[in-house]
């Protein structure tokens, strides 16, 4: 019996997957699989997404897609964050298109000469990754000329798409579809662009073009705040209580003592800490669920464990009971997201240290 765990669900990702093909229609759907799929198992949850209707897989490093294809997986599969000191030519071999998003690494292709495939980032005004306006043409045109390579389309990504009315989408989109025309203009047919995130998809199908590129809406978290798609978390992570103990009234818990009981009461000690992901910062933010009731976690975060206040413990929780951080029983990374003012992209990223992952659902 382990006792700190991530379930995933692999029924909620076959949900979330047709959900958004769906929307999608007539474009493809690229699933994001990069940091280990969001932290739920990069090979489990793409063959699930690729069986309910995505059409291509997409990375950010090498090593991730070295990672999948030696797994078994041949889907179609972009990696995007690579330099021409690295051994690109193996990715190549291996069918991995590479994205492209420097002259410095356009210039690396053209010199291998090995059969290459590759689809070109722009700049539309994120200002991270991406070839500049100035450097399109010398780039298209370098890669153009060079008959080892295969130039599948552009992309580029949405810097505000979680904020529907925000102009800068609009802006982008406008820069984006000046970027294909000049491609086109020096004969590349870039039959596959792709501009869309995850709220990009859900909420301008206008921009939806050739395919979409979706993460997180995968994973079941929403990415448009106080918008419901239909979506289904994917992930809960607990811990089983290791102890139940009282407290005395003005006794205190933990490092520092800063939380103190105001009455006689019960605690319970669950393994997880920020060894583990969970921050510190989560103190007076976090609560527990434990039989499907909620406890507040008081007192600091240590390396290894956290407190959880049970009051007089009225519904007779012990140790080996399951106590829910986030996801089904407890809350939600959403709420604990907004509770600790980050996103619930990076809450699912946090289980780690001596979490283990336990597949779920009948998809696994």
């Amino acid at each position: 019996m382990d006792l700190l765990t991530t379930r995933i669900d692999l029924d909620a990702v076959a949900h979330n997957t047709r959900t958004i093909k769906q929307r999608v229609g007539a474009a493809r759907l690229m699933a994001v699989v990069k940091a280990d799929g969001y932290n739920h198992g990069a090979a489990d949850v793409a063959r699930v997404m690729l069986a309910h209707g995505a059409d291509a897989l997409g990375v950010a490093t090498l090593a991730e897609a070295h990672g999948l294809r030696q797994t078994g997986i041949t889907a179609p599969l972009l990696a995007w964050i690579w330099s021409p000191g690295q051994d690109f030519r193996a990715a190549l071999a291996a069918d991995i298109e590479l994205g492209v998003s420097t002259l410095a690494q356009v210039r690396a292709l053209a010199d291998a000469a090995v059969p290459a495939r590759v689809a070109v980032k722009v700049e539309t005004g994120m200002h991270r990754s991406g070839l500049e306006e100035s450097e399109w043409a010398q780039a298209l045109t370098t890669l153009q000329a060079a008959s080892h390579i295969t130039v599948t389309g552009l992309f580029s990504h949405l810097s505000c798409a979680d904020d529907p009315g925000n102009p800068a989408t609009d802006q982008q989109a406008a820069t984006f579809r000046r970027a294909i025309d000049v491609a086109r203009s020096l004969g590349l047919e870039v039959p596959v662009n792709h501009l869309c995130n995850s709220p990009g998809t859900l909420t301008r199908p206008d921009l939806h073009f050739d395919q979409v590129r979706v993460g997180v809406a995968l994973y079941g978290l929403e990415p448009v705040p106080g918008r419901d798609h239909g979506l289904r978390p994917a992930m809960t992570w607990v811990g089983r209580i290791t102890a139940v103990k009282p407290i005395a009234p003005g006794e205190g818990s933990s490092y520092g003592l800063t939380w103190r009981a105001d009455k006689p009461g019960w605690l319970a000690l669950v393994p997880c800490g920020y060894a583990d992901g969970l921050p510190r910062a989560v103190q007076g933010h976090l609560d527990v669920g434990i039989g499907g009731h909620r406890y507040p976690q008081v007192g600091r975060v240590c390396m290894d464990q956290f407190v959880v206040d049970l009051g007089d413990n009225p519904h007779g929780v012990t140790a080996g009971d399951e106590a829910v951080i986030f996801g089904t029983g407890g809350m939600s990374a959403t709420e604990l997201a907004a509770a600790t003012g980050t996103i619930n992209y990076e809450i699912v990223c946090r289980p780690t240290g001596r979490t283990r992952r336990e597949i779920t659902g009948s998809e696994s």
